[in-house]
């Protein structure tokens, strides 16, 4: 048996590898480059420039405002439900709109309004920051004794016996990421939505970290919430919208604190007093950013083709390689391993902690030309994206990380942080 630090193993896993062939409808201009963050910013799809360059020069250059009429005004419902094809949801359960901190604000302050008389939010200290601050804000405003709770843990697994000592009949809304965004973390979404139902809360997930590399069913969860961005792994883009979705069953209990023109009934009466929309366009709020919005989808057509099942089964065999790299030649160099070891809980990126993670995570792309990202306080994040990342990206990645520090090339940093990462 070929042993796994040969490179001749990748060779092989990249030559039997059914979905190798994506990688050549995106942009790579620089084939040396090793690209391990497209759990921050996915690469950017071939098709995408073609489209930018339409959407520019022909849909607004020539046919100017008659492009509303011509496909724009559909693009936030029809990009919606091929998302919704993702997440385990129909086509009129999701919608692109606004930022994921804006969607997550309008569906976590409409939760607790709904469930008025209950005195907290439950939420967990590995959840994106942001979602954090929206939450508290949500609290603050209210306008009724309700406290956010962060739930603790061991800053790598979910802390899923504590949540269920946590939520109770006093809980408005539970709030968690689906995928973490440091540790990669995945929780179980079946078993913590029903967690959440019995003591009749709701339940609000971030897919933000999961959508398009981990399969969630939220129709089989029974989940009613969820919001997400479309920049990580569906390669909209930087900036692009974010999506929100709304089991349509709550989609006429719930209302949109943020009131606005896209979400009135008949937007063009121009009526003074606002009538909403029967359906999930309520959610929506004001214009839409056609460019960014209409640039989603030639990433999101992309994972439709490749299928979700195809995609995890080749981030859990990388991921796992990954790890299996880090213990033959990282573990014994003072690097551990921040995400679960379990694939079955973990997402499609691996955390590895070391004491000298940002300057090693400085001088392994500014050197050594391997692009991960560091998240505070030691973690070099390393991002699997299945439609790009080869076998052999991993293997080359992992060796001149090694040579970073047997080479000791990472002193020539300073260890402040200054930068985007």
């Amino acid at each position: 048996m070929t042993e796994i630090t040969d490179p001749t193993y990748t060779q092989q896993l990249d030559a039997q590898d059914p979905l190798a062939h994506f990688r050549e409808r995106f942009v790579i201009d620089d084939p040396d480059l090793i690209y391990l963050d497209g759990n921050s910013l996915g690469r950017l799809p071939q098709k995408s420039t073609q489209l930018a360059q339409d959407l520019v020069a022909r849909q607004w250059g020539q046919r100017l405002i008659r492009g509303w009429n011509e496909g724009w005004i559909e693009l936030q419902a029809q990009i919606g439900g091929k998302i919704g094809q993702l997440i385990g949801a129909d086509a009129d359960e999701v919608i692109v709109a606004d930022s994921t901190s804006l969607n997550l604000f309008k569906l976590a302050l409409a939760a607790v309004q709904y469930n008025n008389g209950r005195t907290k939010i439950i939420t967990d200290d590995l959840n994106f920051p942001s979602d954090l601050y929206i939450l508290h804000g949500v609290a603050q405003l209210a306008g009724r004794a309700l406290q956010l709770q962060i739930v603790p843990s061991d800053g790598i697994h979910g802390p899923v016996d504590a949540l269920t000592k946590a939520i109770d009949e006093d809980t408005a809304l539970v709030a968690l990421s689906h995928t973490t965004f440091k540790s990669s973390y995945t929780y179980d979404l079946t078993a913590v939505t029903q967690l959440t139902h019995h003591a009749g809360a709701l339940m609000l997930w971030d897919l933000s970290h999961s959508v398009g590399s981990v399969p969630a069913d939220l129709h089989a969860a029974n989940a009613p919430l969820a919001v997400g961005c479309t920049y990580k792994y569906l390669n909209g883009g930087p900036g692009s919208p974010a999506f929100l979705y709304v089991q349509r069953d709550w989609q006429t209990r719930l209302g949109n604190p943020i009131t606005g023109w896209m979400g009135h009934q008949n937007m063009f009466d121009f009526a003074l007093d606002y009538q909403r929309d029967p359906g999930l366009r309520h959610f929506l709020t004001g214009t839409p950013p056609v460019l960014s919005t209409a640039l989603i989808e030639p990433g999101v057509d992309l994972l439709l083709e490749a299928g979700m099942d195809q995609l995890r089964a080749k981030s859990v065999q990388q991921t796992s390689y990954l790890i299996d790299l880090w213990r033959a030649w990282l573990e014994p160099l003072g690097f551990r391993l921040n995400s679960p070891a379990d694939a079955a809980r973990r997402g499609s990126h691996v955390s590895l902690g070391h004491d000298d993670g940002w300057r090693i995570s400085q001088a392994l792309s500014h050197e050594l030309r391997v692009i991960p990202d560091f998240r505070q306080p030691d973690n070099i994040r390393l991002g699997i994206a299945p439609l790009y990342t080869r076998y052999s990206d991993i293997h080359e990645a992992m060796r001149r990380l090694r040579q970073v520090v047997t080479d000791r090339l990472y002193e020539r940093y300073a260890a402040e942080q200054n930068m985007v990462t």
